[in-house]
């Protein structure tokens, strides 16, 4: 039931993020990675923080790594990372990994990692928590499926965007810490409801996911992977990628369609597709308010 935190010494909002980690809360360097200590959570059961020396995106297969070197097996991975954008916009973000098409910035081609819908929805609803405690002017948000590198454990990336300015706000690291320890302590809890939330998969929209961020704020609902227009528009989205998408959304209960992004017979081509393999598609009334 291990939960692995990575971190990379390759990226100045990792760095911030780890140290904040580490001064929240009480851990005990068990072991070391990559020359760099190990740390286990004598707070929180069977949490680790594991440093890299290199990009985070490239290291494929590290939880195979990190089993064979440090006797540990993960059960989540959850990487702590900056974010990078041409519209420089402040950002707190998470998102599920994998590629639609090509394998430009790590992974596999046509290939996606296993994610943790509940896991990575409460991460952002307790970063927009406690973000909400701060004067900072950041966009709370999902991103879509996107980027390495490949592994076989349910993975999510906890991000702070856009620019170097960002990565360097301790104020932002510090939400982004916190609001981990927060999921962990929650996740190690014996009252946590796996099943509390549905978990759904997204199409349509945009890379920042504006609909399927409102949805998991207003209603009892979780997100695994999603797929925006762009990669639909690309072509990237054929019958195999949609079974990957299936098999890589753990306990998916339904699909959401943003259909104000897509045209009408593209809703319908989703629709029949998901439904014609028991799979049905879900609207934001049919979902139970959050209380």
């Amino acid at each position: 039931m291990s939960v692995v935190i990575i971190s990379s010494l390759q990226d100045p909002a990792s760095k911030n993020i780890k140290q904040l980690l580490l001064e929240k809360s009480t851990w005990d360097p068990i072991n070391s990675f990559d020359n760099n200590p190990v740390f286990l959570s004598s707070k929180i059961k069977d949490v680790y923080i594991v440093t890299i020396g290199d990009r985070k995106i490239f290291r494929e297969n590290i939880d195979k790594e990190i089993e064979k070197k440090l006797k540990i097996k993960p059960k989540k991975i959850i990487f702590i990372s900056r974010h990078t954008s041409a519209m420089k916009k402040p950002t707190l973000t998470v998102h599920p990994i994998g590629n639609y098409g090509e394998a430009q910035f790590g992974g596999k081609p046509k290939t996606l990692v296993k994610s943790a819908p509940q896991l990575m929805t409460n991460l952002l609803r307790l970063i927009k928590k406690n973000f909400r405690l701060t004067n900072l002017d950041y966009q709370v948000c999902f991103e879509v499926t996107h980027h390495g590198p490949y592994l076989e454990t349910p993975t999510l990336f906890a991000e702070i965007g856009s620019t170097e300015k960002e990565w360097n706000n301790k104020e932002a690291a510090k939400i982004i810490a916190q609001s981990i320890l927060d999921l962990l302590e929650i996740y190690r809890s014996e009252t946590y409801d796996l099943n509390e939330n549905p978990v759904l998969l997204g199409i349509g929209g945009g890379h920042y996911a504006p609909r399927f961020t409102d949805v998991i704020f207003e209603k009892k609902a979780a997100f695994g992977h999603m797929i925006p227009s762009y990669q639909i528009n690309a072509g990237n989205i054929d019958d195999y990628i949609l079974e990957k998408t299936i098999v890589a959304t753990p306990n998916l209960k339904g699909v959401y369609i943003h259909r104000k992004a897509l045209k009408k017979s593209q809703v319908t081509g989703y629709k029949n597709w998901f439904e014609n393999r028991g799979i049905p598609v879900i609207s934001s009334k049919e979902l139970t308010p959050l209380n």
